[in-house]
């Protein structure tokens, strides 16, 4: 027992340092795909920035192309999070829109390079990885849309198409890749509060959660 005992804990602490290895892989990864484009980057320049060579990489990824998958996942996955914990959770549907938003405000934050290293190199992710994007979008769609016909049905949005109102929301938080700056004239928790506001107005909410 004691054998198996530590056998388990040594194969979880290998595990756990291959992950940190994969990790750092993908950080300088989007980091570089972000500031260079995909095309600008060689898995040589990742491993001199990691200080490490190229084997080392092809130890945890099988090429370039399933970095920039798995980079490209990440934000999106983070984003379908956001609108599940709210999906998920019980209360009134303006203060759980409120919660989407806010999060989902703060993974683009987190996440800006990861989202637009996806929007900006979507011609070259791996066919598993954009379907599974695929999916996720749908589902983050699916999620949202649900939340404010809750809404609708309560009396507390006031929208024609809820649909239209998911994309309208989706794409205006999503869209901030493009333009956030970290230390620009709000701080961030200002900037995911004027967001809401916007949001709110959207669905005809008088008064932000």
């Amino acid at each position: 027992m004691k054998n198996t005992g530590e056998y388990a804990m040594r194969s979880a602490m290998r595990e756990e340092i291959a992950q940190l290895k994969r990790e750092r892989i993908l950080e300088e990864a989007r980091q570089l795909f972000f500031e260079k484009g995909y095309q600008g980057t060689t898995l040589d320049a990742v491993a001199k920035q990691l200080e490490v060579t190229k084997p080392f990489i092809y130890s945890h990824f099988d090429n370039k192309a399933a970095l920039l998958g798995e980079i490209s996942e990440r934000g999106t996955q983070k984003s379908l999070e956001a609108v599940t914990h709210a999906h998920e959770a019980e209360g009134d549907p303006a203060d759980r829109v409120a919660q989407a938003v806010r999060e989902f405000c703060q993974v683009v934050i987190d996440h800006q390079a990861n989202i637009a290293v996806y929007f900006r190199e979507q011609q070259y992710v791996p066919e598993a990885s954009a379907t599974k994007i695929d999916d996720m979008r749908a589902e983050f769609d699916r999620k949202l849309s649900a939340l404010l016909r809750e809404g609708v049905e309560k009396g507390v949005f006031h929208v024609p198409d809820t649909n239209i109102a998911t994309l309208a929301i989706g794409g205006m938080v999503s869209w901030m890749f493009t333009w956030y700056r970290q230390g620009g004239r709000m701080s961030d928790e200002e900037l995911c509060d004027t967001m809401v506001a916007l949001a709110m107005n959207t669905l005809g909410v008088k008064e932000t959660p």
